[in-house]
């Protein structure tokens, strides 16, 4: 008799494998509070099976760029003790256009600003003393602003 997967409690050798994530992985985004397992009468873990999905986001956002930090952040809107609905994931699905908006404008700054002027405050490129000249990217904080930042009176 095949159990509805809705309803499957997955244990964590099943999980790692549906995921293709190590089970020491999974332990760690447990720990995080990424997923979340119950405990049997055996103190095993289970892990709902609606797990797979946030696993499956949490890779994927890893993939372009999201520390593990910022996924938390932006899991948190997610319930754990149920599966995710269409509301819930317009909600979270929201934020992420913002910020991978966010990430795009950043890559494409890179991008132009690569073989140029970054706004480090080294000021050893020529384009260095046009594009940041007497370091006023220093203004906008630490690192490379051009690229960062890049705050309208610092654009080249």
């Amino acid at each position: 008799m095949s159990e509805c997967l809705e309803s499957k409690q997955l244990t964590i050798g099943e999980l790692a494998l549906r995921s293709g994530v190590a089970q020491s992985a999974l332990r760690f985004y447990e720990k995080r509070g990424l997923i979340r397992a119950s405990r049997t009468f055996g103190n095993q873990r289970r892990f709902h099976s609606s797990m797979l999905r946030r696993i499956a986001l949490i890779q994927v956002a890893q993939m372009v760029g999201f520390t593990l930090d910022e996924v938390a952040e932006e899991l948190a809107d997610l319930p754990m003790e149920r599966t995710a609905t269409k509301k819930d994931w317009d909600k979270v699905a929201t934020k992420w256009q913002v910020h991978l908006q966010q990430k795009l404008e950043r890559i494409e700054r890179l991008k132009n600003n690569l073989s140029g002027c970054v706004g480090c405050g080294c000021l050893s490129l020529k384009a260095c003393r046009l594009l940041n000249p007497d370091d006023v990217c220093s203004e906008a904080g630490q690192g490379p602003q051009r690229v960062l930042q890049c705050p309208s009176q610092i654009t080249g």
